[in-house]
Parts: structure tokens; C-alpha cells; sequence
């Protein structure tokens, strides 16, 4: 079992910063994905951002590409995700998920564990 832990949420205005951390513990494996998603309310959890655990792989949903930047600490069994010149359409809560693949898939329901989630409010 792998546990994910999300912080760094809150309430921004447009235009401003945040940075999402998601702390994994548990089980660990030699090769995986972290990825982050976001869901509003009545919708599916949408694909944002995805990095491999070893080499440099990542990927980027084209809403953010240019704006959020998803980076890994090793040593601390961490992802983050760097999250500029946010918009009111980012709203969402954020879920960090470990997909035990070699490549960055972008559907949700390949995902093996997810965190809890983190709320993100962009204010106009």
C-alpha cells in the first residue's frame, strides 16, 4: 500500500501563486507515476500533470502547460506541483495519484492509489 498526502491548498487571487506538495509513504517500488488531477463538482477527474519517479519524464495537460510546473524530491518522497498566474477556472480540488506504470497514462481510472485531495479557490 502507498499513502499520498496532499497540502498546500487555499484561496488565491487570479493571477497569483501556489504550490501543491504531495508526500508518499508506504510501499515503495522502483519505477512509478505521480500525477496530479483536479475535479470540480459534478465532473470527472481531469489529467493535469504527471512526472516519472526516476529519469525526467513529465507531461502536462495543455491548460496549464506554461503555468504549472511539476517537479519531484526523492530524498523526500515528494512531488510538488508549482502552480502560477492562476485563473478562476483552476478552481478545483487537487488529488495527488501513483500509477505503477513505466509511462505517464492521463486516465484516472489506471491509477492505483490516490490522496485525499486538497481544495485550490482562484479568486476573480
Amino acid at each position: 500500500q502507498v499513502q499520498l498526502g496532499e497540502s498546500g491548498g487555499g484561496l488565491v487571487q487570479a493571477g497569483g501563486s501556489l504550490r501543491l506538495s504531495c508526500a508518499a509513504s508506504g510501499r515503495t517500488y522502483n519505477e512509478y507515476v505521480i500525477s496530479w488531477f483536479r475535479q470540480t463538482p459534478g465532473k470527472e477527474r481531469e489529467f493535469v500533470a504527471g512526472i516519472r519517479w526516476s529519469g525526467a519524464s513529465t507531461l502536462y495537460a495543455d491548460s496549464v502547460k506554461g503555468r504549472f510546473a511539476i517537479s519531484r524530491d526523492n530524498a523526500k518522497n515528494t512531488v510538488y506541483l508549482q502552480m502560477n498566474n492562476l485563473k478562476p477556472e483552476d478552481t478545483a480540488v487537487y488529488y495527488c495519484a501513483v500509477d505503477l506504470s513505466f509511462s505517464i497514462r492521463t486516465t484516472e481510472r489506471v491509477y492505483d492509489y490516490w490522496g485525499q485531495g486538497t481544495q485550490v479557490t482562484v479568486s476573480s
